[in-house]
């Protein structure tokens, strides 16, 4: 096992990856008080429910099961989990588990976060996607018809346990999704990291265990320095936001159906590398290395089909990123160099998307 911090004062968690640790006593270890609600989803209950109950079974322990997808996050759905919590009378001291990808894990943060105005939540992520990204941090919450993650609060996490072997059961087009902000972390502050990837796509994409261990504890160790740095996006975490802001538009475009969080993001990073590119920061050829490592992880490059420029600024007006009305972009001035850009010149957003929309 391999273990890393995240280190925030008195509110400093640990990283734990490994193989074999959803059946280990790792959770239970962690957990302070005596009562437990385990929140999943459809996919992930018959998969993995059960054994993480059997870890808890000298706890007082509740389940709920969530419907399966980014078209569930809402509030709506929020009430499910906070009815069994409520139904089970549980306490302050109770925790949260989150089993599941990106989206359990934001909205069971959230409910943490909303419940007797906070209690404890623990990540057990089940997707690449989570296992890098979304389950460190404590960025918690859920969308609106209007945006995504509009309503939410930050909210860190006890403990992530990250068992690799779940990985086993990931679908093809998951894996690829969470590629994308593996390949992230390379574009924007470790070009080393990126070359990495870039020759060891084909284990990464066969589930090597020891490659794909190592590209979670480089990924996760770059968030956690980042988050450590700055746990609430005032300046460096911005850069996590790589790809997202046209990520985000396209998911809202699609009212978050079709296409997945990573497949968003690995188009929305290409857009951004071709609009560094016309800010003259990046070259063709950096270009063209974006595109196609994000072409061998099987992402799309390219907006949707039928999405216009006009589409983009309507969604990206609304982004929770932008500043008293001003867009906030990240791009890269190399790879594995990226910033926040305030002032990309309209006309020159519109070139780009005017020639990447299809």
């Amino acid at each position: 096992m391999r273990t890393l911090d995240v280190e925030l004062g008195d509110r400093t968690y640990s990283i734990h990856i490994g193989r074999g640790l959803i059946d280990s006593d790792l959770l239970s270890s962690v957990v302070r008080g005596r009562q437990v609600l385990v929140v999943t989803n459809e996919r992930i209950a018959p998969l993995y429910l059960d054994r993480v109950v059997s870890v808890l079974r000298n706890f007082e322990v509740a389940t709920v099961i969530l419907p399966d997808g980014e078209s569930h996050k809402h509030i709506a759905t929020l009430d499910l989990i906070f009815s069994e919590a409520l139904t089970h009378r549980f306490s302050r001291n109770a925790t949260m588990v989150a089993l599941g990808g990106g989206v359990v894990g934001d909205m069971v943060g959230f409910a943490a976060a909303t419940y007797q105005r906070g209690i404890d939540f623990v990540q057990i992520p089940t997707t690449l996607l989570s296992q890098v990204d979304s389950s460190v941090g404590g960025k918690t919450g859920v969308n609106h018809r209007l945006g995504k993650n509009m309503i939410g609060a930050f909210h860190q996490p006890i403990a992530v346990v990250i068992d690799t072997d779940v990985l086993a059961t990931l679908p093809e087009r998951e894996m690829s999704a969470g590629m994308a902000e593996v390949i992230k972390y390379g574009l924007l502050g470790d070009c080393d990291f990126l070359a990495w990837i870039e020759s060891n796509i084909d284990l990464l994409m066969t589930k090597d265990a020891e490659t794909l261990s190592s590209s979670i504890e480089l990924s996760c160790r770059m968030k956690a320095d980042i988050v450590s740095r700055d746990e609430r996006e005032g300046g460096v975490r911005a850069l996590l936001n790589l790809g997202h802001t046209f990520g985000h538009a396209i998911e809202a475009h699609l009212d978050y159906g079709d296409w997945l969080h990573g497949e968003a993001v690995g188009a929305g990073m290409v857009l951004a590398a071709r609009l560094s590119e016309e800010m003259r920061l990046l070259s063709e050829v950096d270009v063209a290395r974006v595109i196609a490592v994000c072409e061998r992880v099987n992402l799309p490059v390219r907006p949707p089909q039928g999405m216009t420029p006009n589409d983009f600024m309507k969604h990206m007006a609304v982004d929770k990123k932008n500043v008293d009305g001003q867009l906030r972009l990240v791009l890269m001035r190399s790879l594995g160099e990226a910033y926040v850009e305030d002032h990309v010149p309209a006309e020159t957003l519109l070139d780009v998307l005017n020639a990447c929309c299809h």
